[in-house]
């Protein structure tokens, strides 16, 4: 492990996974929040957020092995530690592009600090940036702000996440690889350090280089889904079975099956906004790519199929239609850029009565969707309803079965996630359609 503490700036979904499997590791971690009721909660042992099995990590690396700390003096954070990852949020701005305010303001904090230190620090870019972000605005701020020079007074380097929701922890601790990247040997062998246990490939690149590869592989990753979703969509008209089509090419090693199923689209806090940031950084460029410009025509149309397939089999108007399923993907409470929100958005638009059950959101209001409205429980989301959309694949929604929608008014199941077992509906009174399988 690293000799001295290590720094999270932030304590999202990647930083305080990140920190909190750091501390797994044994490693000394200092967390920086600004909010109060978070710093609290963390010092308490107890997630903010939720990410499966980031609550038990958290309690023992707090609680048990206290290897984790969080606290909003900056002072103290800067002097403890010698090595700061930034792990703050770069949301779209309405082009597309990334808003840096949340880091670069933090940057020129951390350059002042600097100007006053005779200690070595190294910052490094955990969230994600375009290139040129990192050796432009970053760098230049933080010599502006500290009089001091990079590679010399201080080191600058990133390093980019990529962790799956639902999956977080599994996916640092068991990394396909891990991407370093530095323009100057004294990052390089900070960031050699503190990954010198981790038993996978580890590239070591330019930081322009880092910041282009997240961006490339999440892009990569949302064409894919919208390819085989157009596919699907093809295939309805000759009762085509997606499945049987994704084993076909995704035995070819080439092309594999991940992310080959068809479905209502990606959602997320990074898909839709990486894609938008590329998009639009080819565009200042004029080099537009437009394969990621169709990527995301194709996703924005594509949770709509299942209010179409709703409108060619009944009249929805000012009936109870009912929502399985909040979060963009199971085993996560995100519900940025969810499918799900597009969906009841559109069917209040025509009149009707949404109700929405997701087993993580039980108990929890939407202020910013009041008008629909979330059940406790699968029943009472299903109780009079005229149709059901399956949405999100949590688990319990797998094993459904026609028996389970008997207090259904008129019964309807659309399956927007192919998880449901198509057999055990056949010569029952449900009617069941599953997205990308025909006979709409």
């Amino acid at each position: 492990m690293y000799e001295s503490q290590i720094g999270f700036i932030g304590t999202g979904y990647v930083g305080l996974v990140t920190a909190a499997c750091f501390a797994k590791l044994g490693q000394d971690v200092l967390c920086l929040e600004i909010d109060n009721d978070k710093i609290q909660s963390i010092n308490n042992g107890i997630s903010p957020i939720y990410e499966t099995g980031l609550q038990d990590l958290l309690f023992e690396v707090v609680k048990k092995k206290r290897k984790l700390y969080a606290t909003n003096d900056r002072k103290l954070f800067f002097d403890k530690c010698d090595i700061f990852f930034i792990c703050l949020p770069t949301p779209s701005n309405s082009d597309g592009s990334i808003n840096l305010k949340f880091i670069l303001d933090e940057i020129k904090e951390i350059a002042i600090l600097l100007s006053k230190s005779d200690s070595y620090k190294t910052i490094i870019i955990k969230s994600t940036v375009v290139p040129g972000t990192t050796n432009g605005k970053i760098k230049n701020i933080l010599e502006k702000y500290s009089n001091k020079c990079v590679g010399t007074d201080f080191g600058l380097g990133v390093n980019p996440e990529f962790l799956m929701e639902g999956s977080a922890i599994d996916n640092f601790l068991n990394p396909d690889r891990i991407i370093l990247g530095s323009n100057e040997i004294n990052t390089k062998n900070t960031l050699s350090k503190i990954y010198n246990n981790f038993n996978c490939p580890i590239f070591h690149v330019t930081i322009d280089e880092g910041e282009m590869i997240k961006y490339v592989s999440n892009s990569f990753l949302a064409t894919k889904i919208s390819f085989i979703n157009e596919i699907a969509n093809l295939s309805e008209f000759f009762n085509i079975n997606m499945d049987n089509i994704v084993k076909g090419i995704g035995s070819d090693h080439r092309i594999s099956n991940k992310f080959f199923r068809s479905g209502l689209g990606f959602g997320g806090s990074c898909f839709p906004k990486d894609v938008k940031a590329l998009l639009h950084l080819s565009k200042k460029y004029e080099n537009e790519l437009n394969i990621l410009k169709s990527t995301l025509e194709i996703n924005n149309k594509q949770p709509y199929r299942a209010i179409q397939i709703l409108n060619n089999n009944i009249d929805a108007f000012n009936k109870k239609i009912t929502i399985l399923g909040l979060s963009f993907k199971p085993n996560t409470d995100d519900i940025r850029e969810s499918p799900s929100l597009k969906i009841c958005d559109e069917l209040v638009k025509q009149g009707c009565e949404v109700h929405v059950y997701d087993p993580i959101y039980v108990g929890k209001s939407l202020p910013t969707h009041d008008y629909i409205t979330i059940s406790n429980s699968f029943n009472e989301a299903i109780k009079d309803s005229s149709a059901v959309i399956l949405v999100t694949e949590w688990a319990e929604f797998k094993n459904l079965n026609p028996s389970d929608f008997h207090l259904m008014k008129h019964k309807l199941v659309i399956d927007g996630r192919r998880v449901l077992n198509e057999k055990s509906f056949i010569n029952s009174n449900v009617k069941l359609i599953i997205l990308g399988n025909g006979n709409k």
